[in-house]
């Protein structure tokens, strides 16, 4: 169930990125963020199946720690930044 939500998560940030009205930057931000997910959530569960070697990246969300927890906030943060901001300009034109 964690993994589908992940991957709904992703696949929301990815529509955003497409459907952004805003100059290329704000485009290669959101990448980047839904990036940092897709490659978290990736090697973490590679290292728990045995699949890539043990790393210290933590699983978004469910992972304990501080800094992590913080850096996905305001990583989720900017993206619901971004998706308002391009709600907004549609009923600007």
């Amino acid at each position: 169930m964690v993994i589908v939500l992940y991957v709904i998560m992703i696949t929301k940030a990815i529509y955003v990125a497409k459907t952004a009205k805003d100059d290329i930057r704000t485009d290669i931000l959101q990448l980047e963020l839904h990036g940092i997910f897709a490659f978290h959530m990736t090697e973490n569960i590679g290292m728990t199946m045995g699949l890539l070697p043990i790393t210290g990246v933590p699983l978004p969300f469910v992972s304990y720690g501080g800094s992590s927890m913080i850096t996905n906030f305001m990583c989720i943060g900017l993206l619901l930044n971004i998706s308002a901001r391009r709600k907004k300009a549609i009923f600007i034109d």
